[in-house]
């Protein structure tokens, strides 16, 4: 198996996004790092949250800038239960580490939810398979490229 920066790229490639993932000198693991490092806003983070919402992967993708509420996106799947996942599961789920998980690469799709706040900025900044990756994309790219549904996941 390639590693996950190899099939985060072919996933980009295969989608028709040209823009290249970015290595940066240094790993990048939260919202506020990632906007310091390329700066611009936190809300133009597009944090990749992997939850276990009864037994499934969930990846949520959401503005740096929010925090999700766990119990209005299990109102809006119908689960009974929506939890962070562990580093294990996010694994399994992704083939990437928590930190640097990207919206595309999985070994399989993973049901996404994109945050519409991500909406307010021209460019938003992905993670690209690891804590030091980074690439440009925008709301519409991520909806397009996940099949994920664009929703309000928190405050």
């Amino acid at each position: 198996m390639t590693n996950a920066l190899e099939r985060v790229a072919a996933d980009l490639a295969r989608h028709g996004i040209t823009e290249a993932v970015r290595e940066l000198p240094h790993d990048v693991p939260t919202a506020a790092a990632a906007a310091e490092y390329l700066g611009c806003e936190v809300g133009a983070i597009a944090n990749s949250l992997v939850f276990d919402a009864d037994g499934e992967p969930l990846l949520v993708m959401t503005s740096g800038a929010h925090r999700v509420d766990t119990k209005r996106v299990a109102a809006l799947i119908g689960a009974d239960k929506v939890r962070r996942a562990d580093p294990d599961f996010v694994y399994a789920a992704t083939g990437q580490r928590i930190g640097g998980v990207a919206p595309v690469g999985h070994p399989e799709p993973v049901r996404t939810l994109v945050d519409a706040w991500l909406g307010k900025h021209e460019v938003v900044w992905a993670a690209g398979g690891r804590a030091h990756t980074v690439f440009p994309t925008t709301l519409d790219e991520l909806v397009r490229m996940t099949g994920g549904t664009v929703v309000e996941v928190g405050d």
